[in-house]
């Protein structure tokens, strides 16, 4: 079975050229975080409005991914679909588009840090429950040590260093290496 992981952006989209209906399955499963995360945090769009343009975007895709010229670039391409048209949909609700809130085409930077902030919760997801739970309460609820340890009942002053653990943990996590289908003996 085709992993998410498993392959490259690049042989992903030349399976998925060559009809492979599994391959375009891991297609939608590797990138559908990447546009709603567009839709809903670049362009703020409605739930209703983003899972609407979602669809739109993976059907375009879909009918036109023959069109990518550089297949290891695939994710801009995407990007760049999302964008369209989510642009489209702003317009066409009669919602002012104010240029200078939307990212900018060739602001790399906007979908870089969006992809690594992503990255980072997927790793934080497949840790587990109690570093999970420990930054998610520091760093996304900013919640204190203090009340960390009342509502853990964990002391404070043992806060810190699972904090410290935790975060090394994830940082290991990050730098693991993909893995792809030779390792996996395939």
């Amino acid at each position: 079975m085709l992993r998410a992981g498993s392959l490259s952006d690049g042989d992903l989209v030349n399976r998925c050229l060559d009809g492979d209906d599994e391959a375009w399955a891991v297609f939608v499963e590797r990138f559908s975080s990447f546009v709603y995360a567009i839709l809903m945090r670049g362009f703020r769009l409605s739930t209703h409005e983003a899972e609407d343009v979602f669809q739109e975007v993976f059907i375009r895709a879909f009918d036109r991914l023959d069109t990518v010229r550089d297949a290891d670039a695939v994710k801009s391409w995407l990007a760049q679909i999302t964008r369209r048209l989510a642009v489209d949909r702003i317009r066409s609700g009669g919602r002012e588009v104010v240029v200078e809130e939307l990212p900018e085409q060739t602001d790399d930077g906007f979908y870089a840090r969006l992809d690594e902030a992503m990255d980072v919760r997927e790793a934080l997801e497949a840790m587990g429950g109690n570093c999970r739970d420990i930054l998610d309460r520091f760093f996304i609820r900013d919640q204190t040590y203090r009340t960390i340890g009342e509502e853990l009942e964990i002391p404070p002053g043992t806060i810190a260093s699972r904090i410290s653990r935790c975060l090394s943990n994830l940082k290991d996590q990050l730098e693991e290496p993909e893995t792809d289908l030779a390792e996996e003996g395939r």
